[in-house]
This record gives C-alpha cells, structure tokens and sequence, in this order.
C-alpha cells in the first residue's frame, strides 16, 4: 500500500484537514465495488446528476441517505420467489448493494427518480453568499457582487 506524505502542502494551508482524510480513504480501499454500475454527470457549473443502473430494484427497495459530504445509497431486494426458481444462467444481479459517494461542500441533494431501471439522484453546489466573489469597496461603501457564477 502506497503512503503520501501531504505534509508540505498542509504547511502553507488552513482549513485542508477533509482532503488528507479523502486521500487516506482512497488508497485504502483495495477493492472497488463494481455493482451496480453508475454514472457520475456534470449537468451545468452547479449541477451534477449521478445516474445507477438498478434493474429488478423498485422504490421501496431502495433507500438513499445523505449527510454532510457524504451520499450512502443502499438496495436490498426481497426476492420470496427466488428459492422456487432453476436458473439454467443468471445474468441480472438482484444483490443487496451500498454505494457512497464522497461530496464536496455545500453540494445538496435536490431529488431521485426510478425510472426503467435507472436510478437518477440531481445533486446541487449552493455557495452560501457570504463565499461568492464580492468586490470590497475601499471608502466604506457596500461590497458589490462581482460574479453570481459558482466556480
């Protein structure tokens, strides 16, 4: 396993703590999940949308958690015919599954949608307006927004 020294780049940083935790994490992880497969989307400058391919799955099999910086999405079928059945191949994985994903600050989850087995879930960058650029005003006047565009 390989070790990265970050410490050069967090002696010159405030506030970078969460990013030493992020490459940890990574190079811990041995194995990468590969089911169920998904695609991560960049819709527009604060818009993302991450697409699963669940199919077998329905709603209610299904259950989508977020917290600060992180998006846990769990799926677990009950399958009560399942053990009835004599596959000659079973092609169509309808395994219990947790994906998570790490997210930026100020990214929010705005909805989910199941449709032809498609699990899409439309993220958001909202920067407080105390981040956006400002321009600060030499004599005392009020600060003028710059630019309203999310970097």
């Amino acid at each position: 396993m390989r070790h990265y020294d970050l410490s050069p780049l967090f002696r010159s940083t405030v506030g970078f703590d969460r990013l030493n935790q992020l490459f940890e994490t990574a190079f811990e992880a041995e194995e990468t999940p590969s089911y169920p497969p998904y695609d991560i989307e960049k819709l527009a400058d604060s818009a993302y949308r991450v697409t699963m391919a669940v199919a077998g799955f329905q709603d209610k099999d299904i259950t989508i958690t977020f917290k600060p910086n992180l998006l846990i999405v769990q799926g677990k079928i009950e399958d009560k015919d399942a053990a009835g059945r004599s596959y000659l191949y079973r092609g169509i994985a309808g395994r219990t599954f947790e994906r998570r994903f790490q997210l930026a600050d100020h990214v929010e989850v705005k909805g989910a949608k199941l449709d032809n087995g498609l699990l899409r879930i439309e993220l958001a960058l909202e920067l407080p307006e105390a981040m956006k650029t400002r321009q600060i005003p030499i004599n005392g006047g009020a600060p003028r927004v710059i630019d309203a565009k999310v970097a």
